[in-house]
């Protein structure tokens, strides 16, 4: 009797050990940061006000937040590009680390606010008489930034372990996770459950002892952003370049196959989407301190289909694409609302036809053609 053989996914068969980077690229990516962690002090804090070099604490907001989505753009990137997901819920992890992280600056605002019994002041608004259990030892840095990292890390473990071991996958894991951000969206909304209801929270004062509105805390805000960018671009290349990242990417590719190989896809699958979902955590707790709020709109389906917007506009499975989709979507955002506000739907429509038709692989992906070219 003849033996079908079957072969390993290309995924497998490529080498198993990649270089992170080449050589010319870690040269570009050193030169980048120390450039900006050289520049943006001086430009921030020694260059007068006056000067067209001086950065404002507008421009470092605005260029903060655009480097917070593109570290969720990141996330999401390593999750479909690499193995295959499209979650449409990712904003939920982005707001769970951006609330865990506002909890610690509701507390820090002490006298200077509305402060009772140790109660935030929506809390004293709304006539509580003690703290929630749950809020207990938001006070301290140090277990608000543990808990930016448990509670999306842990709601994606329990979800992602039921999802991927009833092998849901396609466009029914899509909506489902659709459907998870909404319910926690409206569960959010409700001002029992302890997290300011519509408004959430904002008027933050302070962050680690540090009045939050002073340009210097901005410029620091900005700096630890950027290297978080750059440490999450590392960590995902790192990935995807070793031998989990070939089993990832033939997850992505032909996941029967592997399983006839001897593969349990759910461990590789699970640790991807878990490590994204902390990803996002840190985006949305490095956004709030810089924007100043965040409320339950953040968890809505529309900014997870942003999110996968700015990952295939850059180039999806590429991990820098989705960093220059990131940015180039929200600039665009930024001035079509202030110029044409009644237009920026129409082009976020656009771009829905566009990128499938004609940019498959996105900015990244015309670049490459033009490489190629020479």
């Amino acid at each position: 009797m003849a033996i079908a053989m079957v072969e390993p996914p290309p995924s497998l068969i490529l080498p198993a050990r990649q270089p992170i980077l080449s050589p010319l690229s870690w040269r570009i990516l050193i030169s980048v940061v120390i450039t900006v962690l050289a520049l943006v002090p001086i430009c921030t804090l020694l260059v007068p006000e006056q000067s067209p070099f001086h950065l404002s604490a507008y421009a470092l907001t605005l260029v903060g937040k655009i480097m917070c989505y593109a570290i969720g753009a990141l996330a999401l990137d390593l999750v479909w590009g690499y193995c295959g997901i499209l979650s449409l819920g990712h904003s939920l992890f982005f707001a769970l680390g951006g609330y865990m992280m506002g909890m610690y600056l509701m507390r820090s605002i002490g006298l200077d606010g509305v402060y009772h019994n140790h109660l935030p002041d929506f809390m004293v608004f709304l006539d509580w008489k003690a703290l929630p259990w749950y809020w207990h030892g938001t006070d301290h840095f140090v277990y608000a930034a543990l808990l930016v990292i448990l509670v999306p890390g842990l709601l994606a473990w329990i979800f992602g372990f039921f999802a991927f071991r009833s092998r849901v996958k396609g466009v029914y894991l899509s909506i489902i996770t659709q459907a998870l951000t909404f319910a926690a969206m409206l569960l959010f909304y409700r001002n029992e459950t302890g997290f300011g209801g519509n408004n959430g929270f904002t008027d933050f004062k302070r962050i680690l002892g540090f009045p939050i509105a002073a340009i210097g805390t901005r410029a620091g805000l900005f700096m630890i952003t950027f290297a978080t960018l750059v440490g999450g671009f590392l960590s995902c290349r790192y990935i995807v370049t070793s031998k989990l990242g070939r089993v990832i990417t033939a997850v992505r590719d032909t996941e029967s196959r592997l399983m006839f190989l001897g593969y349990n896809p759910l461990g590789y699958k699970l640790f991807v989407w878990t490590f994204s979902a902390v990803l996002c955590g840190i985006a949305g707790a490095l956004y709030v301190p810089q924007v100043g709020i965040i409320n339950p709109s953040e968890m809505s389906p529309g900014n997870s289909i942003e999110m996968a917007i700015w990952v295939a506009v850059g180039g999806r499975g590429t991990l820098i694409g989705p960093i220059l989709g990131a940015f180039i979507v929200n600039e665009a955002k930024s001035f079509l609302t202030a110029s044409l506000s009644d237009y920026w739907l129409f082009f976020l429509g656009a771009m829905f036809v566009i990128v499938p038709l004609w940019l498959p692989k996105g900015v990244v992906g015309v670049f490459q053609r033009l490489r190629n070219k020479q």
